[in-house]
């Protein structure tokens, strides 16, 4: 139980597996108040940036389930990086169907919403976690612009135009599913640059180091198309945001 390789090596310096800057991620967690000791559920967690520097500058306390080995081994190499490791801990396992043993504050899903099969699923598996009143986080894209045709949309890696909704009908889409929506941070185009951009270097670096790897020639055809489709689609059609839910 993995990620395919292509996924490390393409975000193999990222710490955020999102377009999502650390001054973003920080400027969350400060707009959300966390009180020393919030009991955090973070499924898909990555790297686990989220939950170490949440624990460094708020003094939570929770657990990251992610997929990838290779992330999760970096999320706890971070802990101790940042002396929180007494504070967050770290789970290889697949998230999907993931419940805390114990009810939690605030329950995450910060850009992998396929978990539970879109927002409406990774909501209630989410809810599974929480305690009344709990804090709920959902990462999501969103049409920034309709794409003009499901060719368009297909290059944005959507399956199609239906994928995502434009930000106030997602908006209405968290109150019909019963939430409050009391907090949002969103990407901007520099935060998507800053995020795509170094993946580009990612692969390039991989290439100059492995140049007999079997995923060569995916790695290569990868970084010969990848910056002209994003300069094309994603940059110009596709919006990101972490959405701060309350069960009303």
């Amino acid at each position: 139980m993995d990620l395919p390789r292509i996924f490390t090596i393409r975000e193999s310096s990222h710490r955020i597996h999102n377009p999502l800057t650390a001054a973003k991620l920080a400027a969350l967690g400060e707009s959300l108040h966390l009180a020393p000791g919030t009991r955090v559920l973070d499924l898909a967690s990555g790297s686990g940036e989220l939950l170490c520097t949440w624990a460094r500058d708020h003094g939570i306390t929770g657990t990251g389930v992610d997929i990838s080995t290779t992330f999760t081994e970096q999320a706890r190499a971070r802990a101790a990086e940042l002396g929180v490791a007494d504070r967050v801990e770290f789970v290889h396992g697949d998230a999907r169907g993931h419940v805390a043993d114990e009810p939690v504050d605030l329950a995450a899903c910060v850009g992998a919403t396929w978990i539970g099969n879109g927002v409406a699923g990774t909501a209630e598996l989410l809810s599974r976690s929480l305690r009344p009143g709990g804090l709920m986080l959902i990462g999501e894209p969103y049409w920034r612009r309709t794409p003009p045709d499901e060719e368009t949309a297909k290059a944005c890696h959507a399956t199609g135009i239906a994928d995502f909704l434009r930000l106030p009908d997602l908006i209405v889409h968290f109150r019909e599913l019963g939430y409050d929506l009391v907090e949002m941070t969103l990407a901007d185009q520099d935060s998507w640059d800053r995020y795509a951009a170094a993946q580009w270097l990612n692969l390039r670096r991989w290439l100059d180091r492995n140049p007999d790897d079997e995923l060569v020639p995916e790695v290569r055809e990868e970084l010969t198309t990848e910056p002209a489709r994003y300069a094309r689609c994603t940059r110009e059609y596709l919006g990101w945001g972490v959405f701060a839910l309350v069960r009303r």
